[in-house]
C-alpha cells in the first residue's frame, strides 16, 4: 500500500509581536486539516527586518503539543549545533510525552551564522557542523534509549539537507523522513543516491519518507510522482495567511483519493 500525501504548515517564529498570533495560527492549522505544525529553530528572523520579533524554537513546541489534540509536531529543523545532545534527546522525549506521542524530531547541521555569532556557538565550516551532526546523531540515540521513562513512541528523525556523502548517509543512518531542497530531476537522483547508502547501511530506502516545500499546484504531482509525500507550506508573521495551507490541503485530499 503507498503512502498517503500528508501536509504540514511551517509557522515561522518570526514578526509576530506577541505569541497570541502564533498560538491562533496553530490553532487555524489544526481545525483546516494539516497533519503537522512545525516551527525552525534560529534566534532571529530570516527575512524582514533581521532585528524583528522572533520566540524561541522548543519552548514553542512543549505549548503547541499542550495546544493542540492531533497534529504532529517538531522543529523543520533544530540546529545541529545549538544544545547538548543528550539534552536534546531529553526536550524531546518531554514533548513526546506532553504531546501523548506526537512529536517529531527534525534535525540539521545548521547554516545560519548569526544565530551562532550572537549566541556564543561555534560556527566552524560545513564539514565541522556535519561532523558535529554525526556525533550528535549517535549520542540521541543513544539518550533515547535510556530515558526513564521511555517516550511514547518510536520517536520519527526527520534529517534535513541534501549532502551526497555525509547527510544522506545520515539520513541512512537515522531518519524515518528525509526533507530535501532539490528540484524534481536532482531529488530523483539523490532518492539513488540515498538507496545505495541505506544499501550499505542495512535500511530499507522505501521506510524513509520523502519530504519537501510546498512547490505550488503546478508542480505538486510531479513531486508526488517521483516519491515525495509530505509537503511543507510556510506561514510567516504577523498575519499568517493560510490561502496556500487549505489550497495544499485541498490538494492533499485529492491526491489521496486517486
Amino acid at each position: 500500500m503507498s503512502r498517503p500525501v500528508r501536509i504540514g504548515v511551517q509557522l515561522q517564529p518570526q514578526h509576530a509581536p506577541h505569541y497570541g498570533l502564533i498560538r491562533d495560527a496553530v490553532r487555524r492549522c489544526e481545525d483546516i486539516g494539516v497533519d503537522i505544525v512545525f516551527n525552525w529553530d534560529h534566534f532571529y528572523p530570516l527575512y524582514g527586518d533581521p532585528e524583528g520579533a522572533h520566540f524561541e524554537c522548543w519552548t514553542m513546541l512543549g505549548a503547541i503539543a499542550e495546544q493542540t489534540e492531533r497534529v504532529e509536531l517538531g522543529a523543520l529543523v533544530t540546529g545541529g549545533g545549538y544544545r547538548n545532545p543528550d539534552l536534546l534527546a531529553d526536550m524531546a522525549r518531554t514533548v513526546d510525552h506532553i504531546s501523548d506521542g506526537r512529536l517529531i524530531l527534525g534535525i540539521g547541521a545548521g547554516w545560519f551564522q548569526k544565530d551562532y555569532d550572537q549566541y556564543g556557538y561555534e560556527f566552524g565550516t560545513a564539514g565541522s557542523r556535519l561532523a558535529l551532526l554525526k556525533e550528535s546523531m549517535a549520542r540521541i540515540s543513544d539518550r533515547l534509549a535510556k530515558l526513564n521513562p521511555q517516550p511514547v513512541r518510536d520517536i520519527p528523525i526527520l534529517i534535513g539537507g541534501g549532502g551526497e556523502k555525509k547527510t544522506l548517509r545520515l539520513v541512512a543512518q537515522y531518519a524515518d523522513i528525509w526533507h530535501s531542497f532539490s528540484d524534481v530531476d536532482v531529488l530523483q537522483r539523490k532518492i539513488g543516491i540515498l538507496g545505495e547508502h541505506c544499501a550499505e547501511v542495512g535500511t530499507d530506502p522505501t521506510a524513509i519518507e520523502k519530504s519537501v516545500a510546498w512547490p505550488g499546484l503546478d508542480q505538486a504531482d510531479a513531486y508526488r510522482d517521483a516519491g515525495v509525500t509530505l509537503f511543507t507550506v510556510s506561514s510567516g508573521g504577523p498575519d499568517y495567511d493560510m490561502g496556500q495551507i487549505q489550497e495544499a490541503v485541498a490538494w492533499r485530499d485529492r491526491a489521496n483519493q486517486r
